[in-house]
């Protein structure tokens, strides 16, 4: 039989994974050294749908002391996004890390598995990183994992209820591995007037840092409905400034043919919260 790859890679989110990567990581925190490695792993913990790095402690220039594990929450979404990393669904043990007398409690993490070589999976924030010598925003790049921008002519149409949000054949489609296809529309083929620009943002490891959008006058406009990047990351530059509708809240329709709101971590804002 032949195998779904897609569904596959779904089926091990509850699992331990790694993978070596050849490549130099740093991290630091206020110019200082945290670690140096050449021998990291790209570990995804359980429930988590993008990796850390796994690095050996002797490659840790921070000080490690042992500390409690942080308990998880009774009542998260079964699959998490690249948030709150100090949460662990396995056996191990924590670690604060010390850097230039800063501590930073249960930033490290030793999972109990013997295939990992007694690594760390090191919290991403507050440190910066960089792989050889290219920042990384968000969390490590996924090997797995690739964008895909293209412009379209396809027409497409974003509702709330009677209300037209957008209605453009100029979209640009973004297609990211394990999402729902994103289809960003200029700001001309945007209704902007019901729209107003939320407190909220995000950081994506492969687009950057992204604004967001209400629908202005609602009864609750903490309801982000759209978001558009400033200053995206190079793989995500065709983007620039275009609005996209989240397909989970609003009705997308595309060449005439309605796009049933994909269940994901955005479906609802109390698991975009964990997302």
């Amino acid at each position: 039989m032949a195998l779904d790859l897609s569904a596959h890679a779904a089926s091990l989110f509850d699992q331990l994974r790694y993978s070596p990567t050849p490549k130099r990581v740093r991290a630091s925190y206020d110019d200082r050294p945290v670690l140096d490695t050449r021998d990291a792993y790209l570990v995804w913990e359980p429930r988590r749908v993008v990796p850390m790095y796994g690095v050996p402690p002797g490659d840790v220039l921070a000080e490690l002391t042992p500390c409690p594990t942080p308990e998880v929450p009774g009542d998260l979404p079964p699959v998490l996004g690249p948030a709150r990393f100090g949460w662990h669904f396995h056996d191990g043990g924590s670690f604060t890390m010390t850097v230039a007398g800063k501590a930073f409690e249960a930033q490290a993490f030793a999972p109990a598995d013997p295939d990992l070589d007694g690594r760390l999976v090191v919290d991403w924030a507050p440190f910066d990183w960089v792989e050889e010598e290219e920042p990384v925003t968000g969390h490590p790049h996924d090997p797995f994992k690739r964008l895909d921008v293209l412009p379209s002519s396809r027409h497409v149409v974003v509702r709330l209820g009677d209300q037209v949000l957008a209605d453009t054949t100029r979209a640009v489609a973004l297609y990211e591995t394990g999402l729902p296809v994103r289809w960003y529309v200029p700001a001309d083929d945007v209704r902007t007037d019901l729209l107003t620009p939320s407190e909220a943002t995000s950081t994506c490891a492969y687009k950057g840092h992204a604004s967001y959008f209400s629908l202005a006058g609602s009864d609750d406009e903490t309801v982000d409905l759209a978001w558009t990047y400033r200053a995206p990351l190079h793989e995500a530059a065709a983007v620039k400034d275009l609005l996209c509708f989240y397909a989970e809240r609003t009705d997308l329709t595309v060449d005439g043919v309605d796009v049933p709101r994909p269940d994901t971590l955005w479906r609802s804002r109390r698991q975009a919260e964990h997302a």
